[in-house]
């Protein structure tokens, strides 16, 4: 959702109307994750991605007709491993497709869940009797809100939002219905959007920002040196802080969706910010410096209280080792690291 939120919002704000194709299923190869999306508008307009093919090309016609309609459609698609190729599932596959028109006020409650950081869970039926078809609900940890499911499905669609905010996973349900066809449940898993925080206005910083904002990635930088946290310097940056970094932590959120490099190279600015976080629950913390001086850091930090545990946590030398030799490719090295964490890779 993150990837077209900012366009359907722009798009509805202007009277246009909207669709929005997303991934339910997939077997096989496909491009794109369960939960990958695709907004429409009538004058084609597009934001977003459901696959790298032909696929597309038949869910924006798809969503073009159903603009006219207003009727939800779940599309599926099957390909051969011969055909697989050219519509951009590159090893064959199959992968269904759930479109609906996107109601405004219903957009607005998402999106405004969307910016407290909270995990949403939207469960939406898909397929299944007619009158069924198209009923939403969202659901966050602290409860549900918005329009009710019909009472059959409510409890049960509770019960789905649960287990995927648990796994943190969007999932395809389907579940039988007393004296009614077989119902089928979307659980749409929306996590908080990961953010990047950089400590240290240097040159590696503005390649490493601008890849973190084009993966996603909100990004604050940290520096309370006034010539290198400029707007100037960093003009893509959603968030510029001119404060040493322990007074700047008080400012964020260090989520479990939350990344920090540490690049100034000056014990004085990147100690208490690698001390600060290695405490937080940020699912990423790597400092500049050769193992030499990584050495150093470590003995300071034991020094100052922190424990070996902590200290496990932290990537240094920062980044994967891939032999960059310029800013920019160390900054690429970093953002690689950053992502292999965040996916559960090794490091």
């Amino acid at each position: 959702m993150h990837e077209v939120i900012s366009d359907i919002h722009r798009w509805l704000t202007a009277g246009e109307e909207v669709v929005l194709a997303t991934v339910v299923s997939t077997w096989g190869s496909s491009p794109r994750a369960v939960g990958a999306k695709m907004a429409i508008t009538i004058d084609a307009k597009i934001a977003g991605s459901v696959s790298g093919g032909c696929v597309e090309g038949a869910v924006i016609e798809s969503g073009l007709r159903m603009l006219q309609t207003g009727i939800p459609q779940l599309l599926h698609f099957g390909v051969a491993d011969e055909t697989a190729f050219n519509i951009g599932l590159a090893c064959g596959g199959n992968i269904e497709v759930y479109i609906k028109n996107i109601e405004p006020d219903q957009f607005e409650r998402i999106r405004a869940q969307i910016k407290t950081g909270v995990a949403t869970a939207i469960v939406t039926v898909i397929d299944g009797p007619q009158e069924l078809i198209g009923y939403e609900m969202l659901y966050t940890a602290t409860g549900k809100f918005g329009a009710p499911m019909p009472p059959e499905l409510d409890s049960i669609a509770k019960k789905l939002a649960k287990e995927g905010l648990r796994r943190n996973q969007s999932m395809s349900t389907e579940i039988q219905l007393a004296g009614k066809d077989d119902v089928r449940l979307f659980t749409d898993i929306i996590a908080p959007q990961p953010k990047l925080v950089i400590i240290g206005g240097v040159h590696i910083a503005i390649t490493l920002s601008a890849l973190a904002k084009a993966l996603g990635y909100r990004t604050v930088v940290i520096d309370p040196r006034k010539a290198f946290n400029t707007k100037e310097r960093f003009p893509q940056v959603d968030e510029l802080i001119q404060a040493w970094p322990e007074e700047a932590m008080e400012e964020i959120d260090l989520s479990s969706s939350t990344a920090v490099a540490v690049l100034t190279h000056d014990p004085k600015i990147d100690d208490p910010a690698i001390k600060t976080v290695l405490g937080s629950d940020v699912f990423y913390v790597g400092a500049l410096g050769s193992r030499k001086t990584h050495q150093k850091r470590v003995q300071r930090h034991l020094a100052a209280g922190v424990t070996p545990e902590q200290l496990e946590r932290l990537h240094a030398p920062i980044g994967l080792q891939l032999g960059g030799r310029i800013p920019e490719e160390t900054a690429l090295e970093i953002m690689a690291q950053i992502i292999a964490v965040r996916n559960g890779q090794s490091s």
